[in-house]
């Protein structure tokens, strides 16, 4: 089997939310089940990849990347479409909560990797297509430019100190990263929240139900990524002089977080060469090993106290790394 073929299962997520939306009813609970049930029973259950050796090269694993980037828009407009015709008596919640985890475990994770690609390529304005959809435009120049020059540092807004909430974390990180964004690049953030404002409007114009259905989903897509924010440096801060290294961001070995988000997990060796696409990426054993799979994680970031402790532990396990 090619081994580009496992990282097709990640497009159950976008595509769960497109025919689910499409079908209507109760079937719009299946994105919810999935990603919020079923995948972190897996996490535990398919387990941990050892292996060392990156994937093959192939237009396979580039094909996925698109694929998910091009399912996001249509989630989206399949969630404005639902709203059109009615939700009949199920909560209009439902159809946003599984619209923004498809957009989030889907758009913003191939947004990423398509924003890593040449600037003004066909695939970079792809994966600004994606961030549109979820109103954060102003992500890759900030992720691009700061948190790629001084990630594990007090002074990267995404890097979180051991100690805070995933919510402290939330509250502090948006608005910083806003700013940052503008600082950078003035004009093009400018430019970003003027689409942004103006998509708004036209939604506003055609509805509340749509305007709240398109920004409940991306807040919820937000959230998805910056609680992916928190837990990959969560208090591994190093100093202002201190060189990188992958004992600075958690990694995660387990396949189904693997699989189905193209690799993310293997956060250490994004940073230290972050134009590598996601396929040649591999795990590093000087970096900590999360608790659980991004999707468990997802569970125990919620509760603060269940957190920290077993982050502690994970920690006292690797004997102590990132300053934490």
């Amino acid at each position: 089997m090619a081994k580009w073929a496992p990282h097709l299962i990640g497009l159950l997520t976008p595509l769960s939310a497109v025919v689910s939306l499409l079908v209507g009813g109760w079937w719009m609970l299946t994105p919810i089940v999935l990603l919020l049930g079923l995948y972190p029973f897996l996490d535990s259950f398919v387990g941990s990849s050892t292996i060392h050796d990156v994937e093959e090269e192939g237009k396979g694993h580039d094909l996925i990347v698109h694929a998910h980037g091009f399912l996001v828009p249509v989630v989206v407009l399949c969630l404005l479409y639902r709203v059109m015709i009615g939700v009949d008596s199920i909560p209009l919640l439902v159809p946003i909560i599984s619209a923004g985890l498809a957009t989030g475990a889907s758009g913003v994770v191939a947004a990423h990797e398509l924003g890593h690609r040449r600037p003004r390529s066909f695939s970079w304005w792809l994966g600004r297509l994606d961030l549109l959809s979820v109103m954060y435009l102003h992500f890759t120049v900030e992720h691009n430019h700061t948190h790629h020059k001084h990630w594990a540092r007090k002074v990267d807004p995404t890097s979180s100190p051991w100690g805070r909430s995933v919510y402290g974390h939330l509250i502090r990180t948006v608005p910083r990263q806003l700013r940052n964004a503008y600082r950078i690049r003035p004009k093009d953030t400018t430019i970003s929240l003027s689409i942004e404002a103006t998509l708004l409007i036209g939604l506003a114009i055609c509805g509340l139900p749509y305007f709240a259905a398109f920004v409940g989903q991306a807040l919820i897509a937000i959230y998805l990524l910056e609680f992916v924010n928190f837990i990959q440096h969560h208090g591994l801060e190093r100093g202002e002089d201190e060189r990188p290294n992958a004992g600075h961001a958690w990694e995660s070995r387990t396949r189904w977080s693997r699989y189905t988000l193209m690799n993310l997990p293997l956060h250490a060796a994004h940073h230290l060469r972050s134009s590598t696409p996601y396929q040649r990426l591999r795990p590093y054993d000087e970096s900590p090993q999360l608790p659980g799979g991004y999707y468990q994680m997802f569970w125990i970031a919620l509760i603060p106290p269940l957190f920290n402790r077993l982050m502690q532990k994970s920690v006292d396990h690797s004997g102590g790394v990132g300053g934490a």
